[in-house]
């Protein structure tokens, strides 16, 4: 994965993810949307086929860099979580 990022402001972040699609950026809005500090979580592409995601992230007092590194450990405990509890629903 590869980030490309279009603005970095004190309290506005705005990147490209370089290859991915809505099944990712969607984990990511949703897990932005539970931090407190968040004003806004949003993503767009532009066509489906040739457009990479656009990620923007507007804070109240937080840095956006925070926020996204916090809801990306988050989303990474939730999946460690997922993956234990089917690895013991199929033994």
């Amino acid at each position: 994965m590869k980030i490309n990022w279009l603005a970095n402001e004190k309290n506005k972040a705005e990147f490209e993810l370089i290859g991915e699609d809505h099944t990712f950026c969607n984990a990511i809005r949703k897990e932005l949307w539970e931090q407190p500090d968040l004003n806004l979580a949003a993503y767009k592409i532009h066509h489906p086929l040739i457009s990479d995601p656009v990620i923007l992230v507007e804070t109240n007092k937080s840095s956006p860099e925070k926020l996204l590194l916090s809801s990306i450990e988050s989303l990474r405990k939730k999946n460690k979580a997922l993956k234990e509890a089917f690895s013991k629903a199929v033994k």
